[in-house]
């Protein structure tokens, strides 16, 4: 009995961690009116949770985190010139190493300006 106890503890902590297909399993024990086939990971969480008495305490959707645009777009493209330019008279001179910085960092702005043009 106490096994049973504890299993049912620690499906109830840890049910985030079960694959769709054990978290099915535990839902088709449960009286239902609802294809459990069809449901998500998300709503089969929601769904034991539910059927079981536990309270929710973490949201179901995370969000994804989008870092912030200090620049705008025609400063981002200046700042992508300067750093070209440079770029050309570090290789001229043979720094490899301060060339590749500087790729990475034009490479950086690139992606900046895209996300700031798709936003």
């Amino acid at each position: 009995m106490s096994e049973e106890t504890h299993k049912k503890e620690h499906d109830e902590k840890h049910l985030e961690k079960l694959t769709v297909k054990e978290l099915r399993e535990l839902a088709s024990e449960i009286p239902h009116e609802k294809a459990v086939h069809e449901m998500k990971k998300e709503e089969l969480i929601a769904f034991i949770k539910e059927a079981r008495g536990i309270k929710d305490e973490t949201p179901a959707k995370k969000k994804k985190h989008i870092g912030k645009i200090k620049m705008t777009k025609p400063e981002l493209k200046a700042k992508i010139h300067e750093l070209k330019a440079l770029r050309l008279q570090v290789l001229e001179s043979k720094e490899s190493e301060k060339a590749l910085r500087l790729r990475h960092q034009i490479s950086q702005l690139k992606k900046k300006s895209r996300r700031f043009a798709a936003a």
